[in-house]
């Protein structure tokens, strides 16, 4: 019993990371081509699961009609 709660716990912990790499990744990417330096900053150092980097991404995405 308690091998598969470890088991899924190490299981969460790995699909909570890949969450984080793949959207701090983009968040980056976004945050630095747009050299908006603080958000860079903020989204390399704190780890929140994601959140910072989809809030990111939602409050400054550009319109791909504008140019």
């Amino acid at each position: 019993m308690i091998d598969n709660i470890g088991n899924g716990f190490f299981i969460l912990i790995g699909v909570i990371s890949l969450w984080e790499i793949i959207w701090k990744g983009f968040a980056l990417w976004h945050s630095a081509r747009d050299k908006h330096k603080t958000w860079f900053i903020l989204i390399l150092i704190l780890n929140t699961a994601g959140i910072l980097p989809i809030i990111y991404l939602l409050t400054h995405k550009k319109n791909k009609n504008k140019k």
